[in-house]
């Protein structure tokens, strides 16, 4: 679970996109975004979680809303996602971890009784001015984008 609170700066992203484009959070100030972490590109609940953004991806636009996913996957393996999925939002590879470590969603799993390090599923959502306005920690993957717009 995230050391971050609701109310918080959000912290500062600077990285490249799945196109290897560079990205910044602070570019994106003026509007709300979801900026989701997830474990793994194609993995039944990262392409489940995914696919309720691509399919509410309208809807969250027009409340303002723009979606970035992070994980620790690639930029290629990222575009493949995309490209399997008609995935209409960014992803950015956190591939040193740097992302995650700075949000406090980078730790300890359980997973059938094997302990390793990994991406905590969360979703911060963030106002127009940079601050954390919720963090979602009990995703439904299934449903997360209606997690959102049914706050």
């Amino acid at each position: 679970m995230s050391t971050l609170k609701e109310g918080a700066t959000a912290p500062a992203i600077e990285s490249i996109d799945q196109h290897e484009q560079a990205f910044s959070l602070k570019k994106l100030r003026g509007r709300k975004v979801v900026l989701y972490f997830y474990p793994k590109d194609d993995t039944p609940g990262c392409t489940k979680e995914a696919c309720s953004f691509r399919d509410q991806h309208e809807t969250l636009q027009a409340q303002g809303y723009e979606v970035v996913g992070v994980s620790p996957d690639s930029a290629a393996k990222h575009r493949k996602f995309i490209d399997k999925y008609e995935l209409p939002f960014t992803l950015l590879p956190d591939t040193d971890h740097a992302i995650s470590l700075a949000y406090g969603v980078w730790g300890k799993k359980k997973f059938m009784g094997r302990e390793y390090e990994g991406v905590m599923r969360t979703t911060f959502l963030i106002d127009e001015k940079g601050k954390i306005e919720r963090i979602i920690d009990k995703v439904d993957t299934t449903n997360s984008a209606a997690q959102i717009l049914e706050g």
